[in-house]
């Protein structure tokens, strides 16, 4: 399943609640996952990560003020 997110940019959220985001998953092995950001290449183990997510969609932001 990991295999369909290779090469695409992801968030991976950890079971401690951080995160890592604005990386590409670059590798998938039973045990570690290879992440690569701008500046650093991160070899996270499987066990350690909660969920990877991608987005699809960038969100809106909200409108500040009382302008209608």
């Amino acid at each position: 399943m990991l295999e369909a997110l290779l090469g695409k940019e992801v968030t991976v959220n950890f079971l401690d609640g951080f995160s890592a985001k604005g990386g590409v998953l670059e590798e998938i092995e039973d045990k570690f996952v290879k992440y690569k950001t701008e500046f650093q290449v991160l070899y996270i183990p499987i066990t350690s990560i909660r969920a990877i997510t991608i987005d699809t969609k960038e969100r809106e932001r909200p409108r500040v003020g009382f302008g209608q």
